[in-house]
């Protein structure tokens, strides 16, 4: 489980493509100070294993499934990526909690400064964003984001110059395309009320139930 709250930006050293899948290799500096085999590090929002290590890199392995949801296949060598290493148990939560799979994509069709704001307009599917509130929380790229507005098939943020300056969103251009998760509570919620499910709360169970 992971916080949106990024560590530091790291970059791709190198990337070995498979026929549906790929191999990436990883450089940083701050998330090695503990990092084991088996880790789970979010790099762009997305969980990802350590298979192997050094003092500053580590490589994971990237199945078919995780490609056709995040935008890691549009990966290139030496380009920068967020990082963020699973937390702690006597760590700090300072974002929301972050699952680290990702529900799509979205793709970025406008930003605009705001004296010391930028805001971004994602254009996302109503698959996601119907699970979008204002002032709730949403991960672009593993980063723990306010939501400021809402639409049908949109939604926008607004980041403070620190974001901009410590993630990897602030070098992002409009056209581009970047992971999203929704807060993982509304999802469960709905599972739960939802009628179809045979053991789920309908609103005949709650009349039952005196509500």
């Amino acid at each position: 489980m992971f916080t949106g709250i990024i560590e530091e930006i790291g970059r791709i050293k190198a990337i070995k493509k498979g026929t549906k899948s790929s191999v990436l290799t990883f450089e940083g500096q701050i998330i090695f100070e503990d990092l084991k085999l088996g880790d789970s590090v979010a790099v762009n929002g997305v969980c990802l294993t350590v298979t192997s290590f050094s003092k500053n890199t580590f490589t994971a392995d990237v199945m078919h499934e995780t490609l056709n949801r995040s935008n890691l296949g549009n990966l290139i060598r030496g380009g920068r990526v967020n990082m963020e290493r699973a937390i702690a148990a006597d760590g700090r939560f300072g974002g929301h909690i972050v699952s680290g799979h990702i529900d799509g994509t979205g793709k970025i069709t406008e930003i605009k400064k705001d004296d010391n704001a930028i805001w971004y307009t994602i254009l996302a599917k109503q698959t996601i964003t119907k699970y979008i509130v204002e002032k709730g929380s949403v991960a672009i790229d593993g980063i723990s984001l306010t939501v400021a507005k809402v639409e049908k098939e949109s939604f926008q943020v607004s980041i403070i110059p620190h974001t901009a300056a410590n993630t990897q969103l602030g070098e992002k251009k409009q056209g581009e395309t970047v992971n999203l998760e929704n807060d993982i509570i509304g999802k469960y919620i709905e599972k739960f009320i939802s009628p179809k499910e045979e053991h789920g709360i309908t609103m005949d169970f709650l009349r039952q139930a005196g509500f």
